[in-house]
């Protein structure tokens, strides 16, 4: 099982979009319902019309001609776009956030041509200069929507750091509840093992239960997955088999906890379990640059019968967990193609 065969299905329209976590509530990035978020605004739009005003002025009654003129416009189109986003607000956080952003930001395109056709309407204008006034109400609002999620996130780490720990939580009694059913299968159908599994699994569940840290390595991460597939290896025999292709140099990357057992887990069950030949389950980390790309990939017989298909809840825990950890540096994809199931995640160094 070659990465070439699959890697194009990231580029391809087959990825997995699995619905988000049922308890994840929409979120909203930026809020503009605040009566200290319509001053701050207000202020900024006023300070930044004051400075264009001044190109072109020969003397202060100009200027102050100049920034009546615009203010005329960028006044009412500011608050245009403060009640409008407001207005939307249930809208706008059921979107992604960088959709909530180019939302706000093409609102900030309307409202600038709101008070371009005002002062137009008025006959204040000989010739209406309506992209310029669309790209500056652009501008001025992506400012806003900028400062708007910084203010936001740094309002919320507690809150970040609690949503992660509540993942974290949620994937430990999956994890331990899916690898003591291991070990009973294996103790009764292998008895001789069964001192070597219970080693394993104490080690196990030594580090589930134990590990508290937002973060851990990724070489601690491969040695969680590894001993689990050493259980599973026992009990599946010839039918699992498992690749290792692993990159020193890319040990030190931060993973949140128990990021990867998730992943093996669905790899032997929707991969191995069902097929009567067994499946190949390849795991492989690589080091480029100042990013490290780890894949978990696992074979799917086409004429396997069909296991339980699941909700994709652990793939979005995955996902949520990267994201609250790495934020836009860590990507998460997934996808099959050829009867090959691969999941691909980047984080940075």
């Amino acid at each position: 099982m070659k990465d070439s065969q699959i890697l194009s299905v990231f580029q391809e329209t087959t990825l997995q979009t699995a619905p988000k976590l049922p308890s994840a509530p929409d979120r909203l990035v930026f809020d503009a319902c605040r009566v200290g978020v319509v001053l701050r605004a207000v202020l900024f739009v006023e300070v930044s019309v004051a400075v264009v005003a001044m190109f072109g002025a020969a003397d202060a009654l100009q200027w102050l001609t100049r920034l009546s003129l615009i203010t005329g416009a960028a006044l009412p189109a500011t608050l245009v776009w403060l009640l409008l986003a407001c207005s939307l607000k249930k809208l706008l956080a059921r979107l992604r956030p960088a959709l909530q952003q180019l939302a706000g930001v093409l609102l900030g395109a309307l409202a600038g041509l709101y008070g371009c056709g005002l002062l137009w309407f008025m006959g204040l204008l000989e010739s209406a200069p309506w992209w310029a006034s669309a790209c500056s109400g652009a501008l001025l609002s992506a400012v806003l929507v900028a400062v708007l999620v910084l203010r936001a996130k740094g309002k919320t780490p507690a809150a970040t750091t609690a949503r992660l720990a509540e993942l974290q939580a949620r994937i430990r009694p999956h994890f331990l509840f899916n690898t003591l059913n291991s070990a009973i299968a294996l103790v009764r159908a292998e008895p001789r093992q069964a001192e070597r599994l219970l080693e394993d699994l104490s080690d196990l569940f030594r580090y589930a239960l134990t590990v508290q840290a937002q973060s851990v390595t990724l070489a601690d991460e491969i040695a969680l997955a590894q001993r689990y597939l050493a259980i599973e290896q026992v009990r599946f025999a010839e039918r699992l088999q498992v690749e290792w292709a692993l990159d020193v140099q890319a040990d030190g990357a931060r993973l949140p906890p128990l990021l990867l057992q998730p992943l093996v887990e669905n790899a032997v069950k929707h991969g191995v379990e069902p097929s009567p030949g067994g499946a190949r389950i390849r795991v492989s980390t690589q080091r480029r640059g100042d990013v490290v790309v780890i894949k978990v990939s696992n074979t799917v017989a086409a004429t396997a019968a069909p296991s339980s298909p699941g909700h994709g809840l652990a793939l979005d825990n995955v996902r949520e967990r990267l994201s609250l950890l790495h934020d836009v540096q860590g990507r998460f994809q997934c996808g099959l193609k050829d009867g090959v199931f691969q999941v691909r995640i980047e984080v940075p160094v």
